[in-house]
């Protein structure tokens, strides 16, 4: 039986959706035939909303545009491409470069949340991803709450414990959102110059802000990618080889749907002597190092450490970055200017930088590429729902450690202040307990039960530009307290730790003010200005 629940369309709608869409039943479904700023508004409206991004195209999108030359298209029978060219250069001959040419905006619905962070490893493709602060939680699909339902769980003696305990905790979310909506409305006024709709979005994001953290890993999510053959490829060779077999078996339907649109590029994935023999290559390694750190760890708790540890920088960085920075406007060889640039004293130093950096009046004001000289690596342990959203930044290496109850978890201040505390940690508890029995038979599928606001632990290694990009978004005062408090601290190591004080004042935009009142209200206030404009 398929855990994924279909939708039902009208003979009318289906008619409208097979022109643009390779399936109309399945949870993974490539988009075609429409213009690309279409295709882009689409996704971005999709992370916000509760719907399909099928229903979301039918609702807001397909009475604006001119359908009536595309009525003899069927995209779900698959598209002619001129492919003749691509099978000699690419398949033939190997050109890999080929293969970044032609891209496609694939759509993933109903995908666990562990599901995602596998889907979102690449570099090489662009996401955008389903979020909880605009989405509730308790609304359902096809009368049963939006997580995941592993079949090989189900089909054993966990079955009916996983799906009563999964229920439980999303009666637990949805008892609570109205009881932290209520307290946020008391709390936070509405300032007679909002109107109704921008204050009640605020004040619903703060309580799903404050209660994501119930959620369990199993939530399913939806996940809009664009991305070239590849990096699809790269990344269906990286899910065949995973040991979630959710992994595996969407793997199989992104193949499907993406041959219907990319057929060459994807000729090699399941060829033995290619694409399976680079996933088994994949799968090998991963088995022979979960063996060895398990030898070698066995029965070692962890140390007391910070929630974020700066582990390495170098001292001299500056020094090479300001050399960097003169670099393209001189002459000579690098070593030389390095030189002359250890005469100078730092004041001499710190005006090339400002310089260097001008007048930045917009955080989208980067400095160019003298700035990836610097660089930094950082083990951080925060809760799950905060890796959620640094981990999609994509010009950093990350790495990160299987998600368990082990590291405890947060529970937000205004939890306590609500005077719920105690459900929260009673769903707490019941997730850990879950995860725990779950854990000696399916050890993978575990994580499952594990809610987001337990910690997780994960490495972040990065260059100064990255993290100019990073800690200016991840402060601004819209941002969700969990990630807020974990890039001000990275900021603060920057200029302290590794005393690179010049680094940290070109991040100009990194925002240390306390938690604001409501995150979203000025975005909501913004979001309303440019609705009447139009």
């Amino acid at each position: 039986m398929s855990v994924y629940v279909a939708e039902d369309w009208s003979a009318d709608e289906a008619d409208v959706l097979r022109r643009y869409f390779t399936n109309l039943d399945g949870p993974v479904f490539a988009l075609v035939n429409l213009p690309e700023v279409v295709k882009g508004a689409l996704f971005a409206r999709y992370s916000r909303s509760p719907k399909s991004l099928r229903r979301l195209f039918l609702d807001e999108f397909v009475g604006d545009l001119d359908i009536e030359g595309d009525q003899t298209v069927d995209a779900t029978i698959g598209l002619r491409r001129a492919e003749e060219l691509y099978d000699r250069v690419f398949f033939e001959y190997g050109d890999d470069s080929v293969a970044q040419l032609g891209g496609v905006h694939l759509a993933c619905e109903q995908a666990s949340n562990l599901l995602t962070k596998v889907l979102e490893w690449g570099r090489l493709a662009s996401y955008l991803e389903q979020s909880t602060r605009y989405i509730a939680y308790d609304n359902r699909i096809g009368g049963r709450y939006r997580f995941h339902r592993p079949p090989e769980v189900l089909g054993s003696a966990f079955g009916t414990r996983y799906v009563g305990d999964m229920d439980r905790l999303f009666d637990t979310y949805a008892e609570l959102v109205p009881v932290l909506v209520d307290f946020f409305r008391d709390v936070f006024p509405k300032d007679p110059a909002d109107s109704d709709f921008v204050h009640r979005q605020a004040i619903r994001a703060k309580a799903f802000d404050a209660l994501r953290g119930i959620l369990p890993a199993a939530s399913l999510s939806n996940l809009g990618i664009y991305g070239t053959g590849q990096a699809y490829e790269a990344l269906l060779l990286r899910m065949r080889s995973h040991p979630l077999p959710e992994a595996r078996s969407y793997a199989d339907l992104m193949l499907t749907e993406l041959r219907k649109v990319i057929p060459s590029f994807l000729k090699r994935v399941d060829l033995d002597d290619r694409g399976v023999a680079w996933s088994t290559y994949l799968a090998a390694t991963r088995t022979a190092m979960e063996d060895i750190a398990t030898d070698v760890f066995a029965g070692e708790e962890a140390d007391a450490a910070p929630s974020v540890r700066l582990l390495e920088f170098d001292p001299d960085a500056e020094l090479r970055m300001v050399t960097a920075m003169l670099y393209p406007y001189s002459h000579l060889p690098e070593e030389q200017i390095e030189r002359r640039v250890l005469a100078m004293t730092a004041d001499e130093r710190l005006g090339i930088v400002r310089a260097y950096v001008g007048d930045r009046s917009n955080r989208r004001h980067k400095p160019g590429r003298a700035l990836e000289s610097v660089r930094y690596r950082f083990d951080v342990l925060a809760d799950y729902g905060a890796f959620r959203d640094l981990q999609r930044h994509r010009l950093l290496t990350i790495d990160w450690q299987p998600l368990t109850p082990r590291h405890g978890y947060t529970r937000p201040e205004a939890v306590d202040a609500a005077g719920v505390s105690a459900r929260f940690d009673d769903a707490m508890a019941r997730s850990a307990r879950l995860h725990d029995d779950l854990a000696e038979r399916f050890p993978v599928q575990a994580g499952y039960a594990v809610c987001l606001a337990y910690k997780v632990r994960f490495v972040m290694d990065l260059n100064a530009r990255a993290a100019m990009h990073m800690l200016e978004l991840r402060t601004s005062p819209q941002g969700h307290p969990a990630y807020r408090s974990v890039a001000q601290e990275m900021h603060r190591l920057i200029a302290e730790q590794a005393g690179h004080h010049g680094v940290a004042e070109m991040m100009s935009y990194v925002d240390h003010s306390a938690e604001p009142g409501l995150e979203r209200l000025d975005a909501e206030r913004r979001a309303e200005s440019r609705r009447q404009s139009r």
